[in-house]
């Protein structure tokens, strides 16, 4: 017993420091991108160039998406209460869900102007293209190697997304370029319908997710199949039944099940057994398990019948 509250003790401690460093990098990219989106829109607002002003949406769309990581480390870490028994988490999803829709429509404003601009176009300021653009990629660059050695899943998303968004950044340099050298004005809107392609990729699966947890739907990442294997691999468990599966948050799931376990079990068997299946279902990406356990016949074996409620 107390080899394993050291070990989650350990645990704790290891995860405020994560949460810690996570917080800064959180932080401090969002201020560069916040920033970098400022000067974006401003300078294609001003050199009349859709493209820099749909970048400047994406890259708006990233802020948020750091501000919502960011958000589910701060939720996290608030107790659940008697109104919130499972905390504040949950919010995370909410957050998400409005980031996927406000990322959506704002695709949708930069499309029809840039649908316009093709058959009405306007001749852009090439050189403030391709300057601001540039600025992009160091700034998202930068932003990305701040995520690089993190194993944590929204580290690894975090870094892949801002790493892609330097590829974007230098496609609109090679737009700008390509203007000063065909003069086919065109090609701004042209890629300003590409990044919202990108967006739309993006925001559409994002959508999908977040709606999909806002009903309690299980989430992606959760195989219910293994779930019930990892159940019926534990000795002592005859069957799985009621299995409910839902989000708390955009990083932590919880479960409910009644289990039919083998008659006869005392009740330090049956203590063992969801000790077991708890970390089997750790494994899964299940953070947080309530079980019943039960027999055929559990009317004429009261002590045998349980229930079990594990973190």
């Amino acid at each position: 017993m107390h080899s394993h509250g050291h070990h989650h003790d350990h645990n704790h401690s290891h995860a405020a420091y994560q949460g810690s460093m996570n917080t800064k990098a959180f932080i401090l990219a969002i201020v560069l991108n916040a920033a970098f989106v400022v000067i974006e829109f401003l300078y294609g607002y001003w050199s009349d160039s859709l493209a820099l002003m749909a970048d400047a949406g994406h890259n708006l769309g990233d802020v948020a998406g750091l501000a919502i990581s960011l958000l589910a480390f701060r939720m996290a870490a608030k107790s659940p209460n008697a109104n919130y028994t499972f905390g504040y988490s949950k919010g995370t999803i909410l957050a998400s869900l409005a980031n996927a829709i406000l990322l959506l429509l704002t695709v949708g404003s930069i499309g029809y102007e840039a649908v316009t601009r093709l058959y009405n176009p306007e001749t852009p300021h090439w050189q403030s293209i391709s300057m601001v653009a540039g600025i992009g990629i160091v700034i998202n660059t930068a932003t990305a190697l701040l995520f690089m050695k993190g194993k944590e899943l929204n580290n690894r998303a975090a870094f892949l997304h801002m790493a892609a968004d330097a590829g974007v950044s230098a496609a609109v340099v090679i737009g700008g370029f390509l203007i000063s050298w065909t003069g086919i004005s065109q090609i701004d809107p042209i890629i300003s319908l590409l990044i919202c392609g990108v967006i739309v990729v993006g925001s559409w699966g994002l959508l999908k997710s977040s709606m999909r947890l806002s009903l309690d739907g299980v989430p992606q990442n959760i195989d219910p199949d293994k779930i019930r294997e990892a159940a019926l691999a534990v000795p002592g468990v005859r069957d799985i039944h009621h299995l409910h599966i839902w989000a708390m948050s955009t990083t932590r799931n919880a479960l409910t099940a009644h289990l039919l376990i083998k008659e006869g079990l005392s009740y330090d068997d049956v203590h063992h057994l969801k000790k077991e299946l708890k970390h089997a279902w750790q494994h899964l990406n299940i953070q947080h398990a309530t079980v019943e356990t039960e027999t055929e016949h559990h009317d004429d074996c009261e002590d045998c019948r349980t229930v079990g409620s594990f973190d």
